[in-house]
């Protein structure tokens, strides 16, 4: 273990999760699949070690002051890019069901190229947009965590997550710095697909001191038969009330 991998057990454990020789060397695995297939395609803009050990695993695993991931709990990923957090939350709790969503089969060949190197079981990457995959039966109000990674406003964002989340499940999009804004353009989608906020933890990545922002959000019953409208158009035309 070197000071790198240090770094990340020791951050985890203020986290509460105690991650073993064997879990830090898949981090170190992951990292260097991803460099190597940054080098072919886009993956990230972040290669420096103790950066993605920063701003990608240790930032994936602050998912967990938000969610239950205890027990065999299923949990979707819309929009993963990298694997982030998917993969860094499934090598923390490695029984965790972990669905990935993605509209990019360069990307789902990545993701499928991790889990196998890693050895990660209970892992499914879906290529396809997440407007079409939520429209079917096994993966619609179905699991118990939604997360999001940067992927839009939440306005938009809300109608491409919550529709696989559960009844009594949860949704966690991961935001950087100021979301007044976005939370208050957001209030309307949340009534319309049966959701509502519990609240926004504020977090700071331990070297760097940026911000992020977790916004937990409950879903209170099933997904309206309306939503999500077609591909491309929650984006385009996000829910904004009048």
């Amino acid at each position: 273990m070197d000071t790198v991998q240090q770094w990340l057990q020791d951050q985890a454990r203020q986290l509460g999760i105690a991650l073993s020789e064997r879990q830090l060397e898949q981090f170190e695995l992951y990292y260097r699949l991803l460099v190597e297939w940054n080098e072919k395609m886009n993956l990230t803009g972040i290669t420096e070690r103790e950066a993605v050990y920063e701003k990608h695993f240790y930032d994936s695993l602050t998912v967990s002051l938000a969610a239950d991931l205890q027990g065999d709990s299923a949990l979707a990923d819309i929009g993963s890019g990298a694997g982030f957090p998917a993969y860094p939350l499934k090598i923390a709790f490695p029984q965790l069901k972990i669905t990935i969503v993605d509209a990019l089969a360069k990307r789902i060949r990545f993701l499928e190229e991790v889990a196998s190197a890693l050895q990660l079981d209970g892992v499914v990457c879906l290529h396809g947009r997440a407007e079409d995959v939520a429209r079917l039966p096994e993966h619609r109000d179905r699991y118990d965590v939604v997360t999001a990674r940067a992927v839009a406003r939440l306005a938009g964002l809300n109608e491409l997550c919550l529709p696989f989340a559960r009844s009594g499940g949860v949704f966690v999009a991961m935001k950087g710095s100021d979301l007044t804004d976005e939370l208050s353009e957001s209030r309307f989608s949340l009534n319309k697909l049966n959701a509502g906020l519990r609240e926004v933890k504020k977090l700071e990545l331990p070297i760097e001191r940026s911000e992020r922002h977790l916004v937990v959000i409950d879903k209170k019953g099933p997904t309206p038969k309306a939503y999500p409208r077609k591909a491309g158009v929650p984006l385009k035309s996000p829910l904004l009330g009048s």
